[in-house]
């Protein structure tokens, strides 16, 4: 796992958002699972469509991968997300085992668009946790703040 971190997979994520913000059915949120070189979930988050809280592009993408892969063990996986996820997606993360967490914006970049995010950093979580997540942050931060931005000028968009 000590590859680097491969564009095209943030790409797929950041494509999945972009579907998720021009639906209006989540937020400017996506993620993606892969193994071994080939793409096993790649959605965003659809708290607005499902009326549910724990809809989060990281939670998706891991049900999803779960569910093809029957069990809930990803330890040979790596997740993309567009942005950090919060403590209940990196604790998802922790417990599915993922062992390489890579994220482009920063927690701090949602609450300024008024998102309820809890204001705790993947870095502390894992610390606090004792987990053996390794963590890329700020990758591709550009393409991923262009979602943000891309969600701000959205004039139907709701924040959560």
């Amino acid at each position: 796992m000590k590859s680097k971190p491969q564009k095209p997979w943030m790409k797929r994520a950041v494509n999945s958002a972009q579907k998720g913000i021009r639906r209006l059915d989540g937020g400017p949120f996506g993620a993606a699972i892969i193994r071994q070189g080939k793409a096993i979930a790649v959605t965003h988050n659809t708290v607005l469509k499902n009326q549910d809280a724990t809809c989060h592009a990281e939670m998706n993408a891991i049900r999803i991968a779960c569910r093809k892969l029957k069990r809930f063990d990803l330890s040979d996986c790596v997740i993309y997300s567009t942005t950090e996820p919060c403590p209940m997606c990196f604790s998802a993360i922790h417990w599915a085992r993922i062992p390489r967490l890579i994220f482009g914006t920063k927690i701090q970049d949602v609450q300024k668009r008024g998102f309820h995010e809890l204001s705790i950093p993947s870095k502390k979580m894992k610390s606090h946790g004792k987990s053996s997540v390794v963590i890329t942050a700020g990758f591709m931060r550009k393409e991923c703040l262009q979602l943000l931005r891309l969600w701000d000028c959205q004039p139907m968009k709701q924040v959560y």
